[in-house]
């Protein structure tokens, strides 16, 4: 058979195998003349989500990888001190592939690389899962579609790893699948896949069952495979293979012949799930960190448990049962009895380590009680690349900013460095290249190792004519003030948001910003008269607003208009001090603001568009017909009153782009756009007076970013099959300073900026 480069999809084979597809070709399609040669990078944030997975290769120093929830996967490039993003050419289609549920490295063959893909196990992602496969370090790959899904961003998910390579003969691989489908082989390096029928047992722990969403659910399944590579050799398959089950009664399976039968492992320690198993393959250990709950957010006991897998003995090794479960495990390669554990989550005051050198008899944390509320540290923490790390917090004594770690479910040391270590948090990766002064009362010193590693869901951005470059609102991390694209801007403030939903700038007087969010305390609204360097939260709020939803500041900086979660639109005349329900305007409508008349502001609802002549106090249905379902998105071109661009729909309905040169009361189609999804504007191309138009679409039958420097009429594709980024539909933007400059806002792979060569 033929197999599918990057793009086409798996065929479900004879006896229940799962192959490689037939026919050859790129994802997506030609791109349409125009732009050549667009260089895309990062704005830097370094990190912003969760890291549940870090390999290293076992027979090559260096050579490591990373797995996020959404965000793709990375290689660590020594040369340079960064992480190499691996999946950007992950298309709109099959944007559930940028949710990494597993990666295995090959020892045998260090250029074979696989992972594991999908982001939901549940109806939110509409595509299967997959095997993706690369012989060249996940430069290129190939991919094999699965006949159920994967959960990359599902509960449990930095448990693992449950893809995993024989060490001995390579073409074999095994992957624990979720949702009671139990355990798969491939026996051609990931090709094809089959079922393993003789496996007893997909699993019973779900994180909720009476969830009807699908999403906690679901079951957690087989989390993990490892191998005991002294039962096997170069011409004979490992013949003792463990797989860890999420199942409080039965959490643990062996087999001794190659795989091909299965059994309980007597006297497995029950009551927890078994978040991790890592084999000493010299004494013959199996080591087991085991937690109530799945995580990653979650978990209030647990233990570690040692198997002498000669004579299937169990020793209890917990360190502490201090009402947390454990996950992050590790094994020093070196040292086989020296291994460290991470509580699975320890929200206060902070995770703790525990670290032996004699194989479990005794440990010694990262962290002691001194004289309360003083702990005494084994460690010191730089997070000079990273300083919003401390999400402008300074909490009272014990609790620390920033803090060791959280959800740190991988924990990894150099397989050929005693001294170097690597761990993922909920928001970065840490390392310490001197690890084991922690045995010599020396300090640890650890630092932020995350440059490249760009994960955070973009959800707005704003480019003003004066000030920053850049000002961006993004989930869980809040947003920035972008001057600098090679370092993390300045982290928004007072107050202080955990995910901004909506930011807007006065297009007459662009120092004046607006934003909204969900706060770490009780302030959504927060205002700027300087660009985003000070912020005043709102001196009030209107009764019943449940989250931020969308705000929007008039062309002038005079009138606030916030359509937040939960309530009514409201409008405001003081900066926030006060607010006024506004009229005929629907609950949830989107809003923005025309960029040059400041009595004119907008607002959209279900098929109609909203117009206000009264700076947002009152609102008059205008034009109808537009998309009803699906998202829609609108702006207003900056130094043109009047002048709207509205993009939306659903797949099977009314989608595209429309435009409005009347205030609202009528919009044209845009010919020739046959999806669209968001819209903005950027400086004008030379000798042209109307602004670029750059959108997230599909033009002509091609899915990518593109530009229009004639209003519309012709459309130049500015990226192509290589630089994808999965979602793309939340918002891209121009720089109205720089022709050309794009700005686009990704769904796990941060805010991508593209310059022409």
């Amino acid at each position: 058979m033929n197999e599918a480069r990057i793009s086409r999809r798996g065929l479900l084979g004879a006896a229940g195998a799962v192959g490689a597809a037939a026919g050859a070709g790129l994802l997506g399609g030609p791109a349409l003349a125009g732009e050549k040669g667009y260089r895309w990078d990062n704005v830097e944030i370094v990190g912003g989500g969760f890291v549940p997975g870090i390999v290293f290769n076992q027979s090559e120093p260096g050579l490591v990888y990373a797995r996020t929830d959404i965000g793709g996967a990375y290689r660590w490039q020594p040369s340079t001190g960064r992480w190499v993003p691996l999946l950007d050419w992950v298309g709109w289609d099959k944007w559930g592939w940028s949710g990494v549920a597993s990666l295995a490295t090959d020892a045998r063959d260090p250029d074979r690389v696989y992972a594991a893909v999908g982001t939901y196990t549940n109806d939110w992602d509409p595509n299967k899962g997959a095997i993706l496969r690369s012989r060249d370090r996940g430069r290129t790959w190939k991919v094999t579609e699965l006949p159920f899904k994967l959960g990359g961003n599902m509960p449990g998910r930095g448990m693992g790893e449950r893809l995993a390579i024989d060490p001995n003969r390579n073409e074999v691989l095994y992957l624990g699948a979720p949702s009671g489908h139990g355990l798969w082989r491939s026996t051609d390096h990931g090709e094809r896949w089959a079922r393993v029928t003789a496996f007893p047992n997909p699993g019973t722990y779900r994180a909720d069952p009476n969830d009807t969403s699908g999403y906690s659910n679901d079951l957690q399944g087989v989390v993990w495979v490892v191998f005991d590579p002294r039962t096997g050799g170069r011409r004979r398959r490992t013949q003792t293979i463990y797989a860890g089950v999420a199942d409080k009664d039965n959490p643990l399976y062996r087999s001794t012949d190659g795989g091909t039968t299965w059994a309980a492992v007597r006297g497995a320690p029950t009551g927890h799930v078994p978040h991790k198993g890592v084999l000493d393959h010299v004494g013959g250990f199996l080591y087991l960190a085991t937690s109530d709950t799945g995580g990653p957010y979650d978990g209030g006991s647990g233990r570690v448990w040692k198997l002498d897998t000669a004579t299937d003995a169990w020793t209890d090794v917990t360190p502490e049962n201090g009402g947390w479960g454990y996950s992050g495990l590790t094994i020093d390669r070196q040292h086989p009895g020296t291994l460290l554990v991470a509580t699975q989550i320890a929200w206060w005051p902070d995770v703790v380590f525990f670290r032996t050198t004699d194989g479990g008899v005794t440990w010694t944390r990262s962290w002691d009680w001194g004289a309360w509320p003083n702990r005494v540290k084994r460690y010191d923490l730089d997070i000079t690349d990273t300083p919003w790390l401390t999400w402008n917090a300074t909490p009272a004594l014990p609790e620390e900013a920033p803090k060791l770690g959280w959800m740190t479910e991988s924990l990894e040391i150099d397989p050929f460095d005693s001294d170097r270590l690597l761990y993922g948090t909920g928001a970065t990766i840490y390392a310490t290249d001197d690890l084991t002064a922690w045995d010599t009362g020396g300090t640890v010193h650890i630092e932020v190792r995350a440059r490249g590693l760009e994960e955070t869901a973009v959800l707005d951005l704003v480019s003003p004519p004066t000030g920053a470059q850049l000002i961006s609102a993004l989930g869980d991390v809040g947003g920035f003030v972008h001057h600098d694209f090679a370092n993390p801007g300045l982290m928004f403030a007072n107050p202080t948001h955990g995910s901004t939903t909506g930011l807007d700038f006065a297009g007459l007087v662009p120092g004046t910003v607006v934003r909204v969010g969900n706060p770490t305390g009780e302030e959504r609204f927060g205002i700027s008269y300087d660009g985003g360097a000070t912020w005043t939260p709102a001196a009030s709020q209107p009764d019943g607003v449940s989250g931020g939803g969308r705000v929007a500041v008039n062309a002038d900086g005079t009138h606030v208009l916030w359509s937040p979660d939960g309530a009514a639109v409201f409008h405001s005349t003081d900066g926030g001090a006060t607010w006024t329900p506004s009229s005929g305007v629907p609950a949830g409508a989107r809003v923005e603001s025309d960029r040059v008349d400041p009595a004119r502001m907008y607002a959209f609802a279900a098929g109609t568009f909203h117009v206000s002549t009264d700076g947002g106090a009152t609102f008059t249905a205008a034009a109808t017909g537009l998309p009803a379902e699906g998202d829609v998105r609108f702006q207003a071109v900056p130094g043109h009153a009047r002048d709207i661009w509205l993009a939306g729909g659903k797949t099977g309905g009314v989608y595209g782009m429309w435009r409005s040169t009347d205030g609202g009361d009528t919009f044209t189609q845009v010919a020739g756009v046959d999806e669209a999804d968001n819209v903005g504007f950027g400086k004008a191309a030379p000798h042209r007076s109307y602004p670029a138009v750059y959108t997230s679409a599909k033009v002509r039958g091609v899915r990518g970013i593109f530009r229009s420097d004639d209003g519309g009429r012709r459309w130049t594709r500015l990226n192509d099959d290589r630089h994808q980024w999965a979602w793309t539909g939340a918002v891209v933007i121009g720089d109205p300073r720089v022709y050309g400059r794009v700005y686009v806002g990704t769904n796990g792979r941060g805010i991508i900026v593209g310059e022409p060569r």
